[in-house]
């Protein structure tokens, strides 16, 4: 069994979408407050754009998610 966990944070874009951003090597455990600010310097330097939108313009929320796998069988070295 492996679990792993991965911060996401949801941004509406300057077309008014909702986007996400996974961060699969964040560090558990941060502040909101410490997301909150980081999520604001993403959306603050318009670095992701795609077709005239900013894709990260205005952070909505922050989520660290969890996954685990189970594994049954693996044949895939043989």
């Amino acid at each position: 069994m492996m679990t792993t966990t991965e911060l996401q944070l949801t941004f509406k874009s300057s077309a008014g979408k909702k986007k996400t951003l996974n961060l699969p090597y964040a560090v558990k455990g941060l502040s909101a407050e410490a997301v909150r600010e980081a999520a604001g310097v993403i959306a603050g330097e318009d670095v992701f754009v795609k077709d005239g939108e900013v894709l990260y313009d205005e952070p909505l929320a922050a989520n660290y998610i969890e996954r685990t796998v189970t594994g049954v069988f693996d044949d895939s070295n043989h």
